[in-house]
């Protein structure tokens, strides 16, 4: 099952997609340019094999649901993401706020 959520901040909103697999849920929530995911992220591909694309994009692990997405640290982040000031251990609520500041 697929699940899409609009979601709205103060000032901006974003798109929740929630892909229900067997044993796993795959999360993803994006604004913008950019996007935060569960822990199927592969940070390091997009840093490497896809920094041409130059993609603003956050990873969080050990999260369940669209809530604990956006309160849990991010464990990594991409160069382009780092470039507009997203870090690790930064919300994936903040996280998404720069990025559609970015993007406005």
């Amino acid at each position: 099952m697929v699940r899409v959520v609009p979601m709205q901040f103060e000032g901006w909103s974003a798109v929740g997609v929630e892909v229900l697999l067997p044993k796993t849920t795959l999360l993803s929530i994006s604004v913008g340019d950019g996007y935060i995911m569960c822990g199927a992220l592969d940070v390091q591909l997009l840093n490497t094999k896809l920094k041409d694309r130059n993609i603003v994009a956050g990873r969080a692990v050990g999260v369940r649901t669209f809530e604990q997405l956006l309160e849990a640290p991010l464990e990594s982040v991409t160069d382009a993401a780092q470039a507009i000031g997203i870090h690790v251990g930064m919300s994936g609520q903040e996280a998404l706020g720069l990025m559609a500041q970015a993007t406005s």
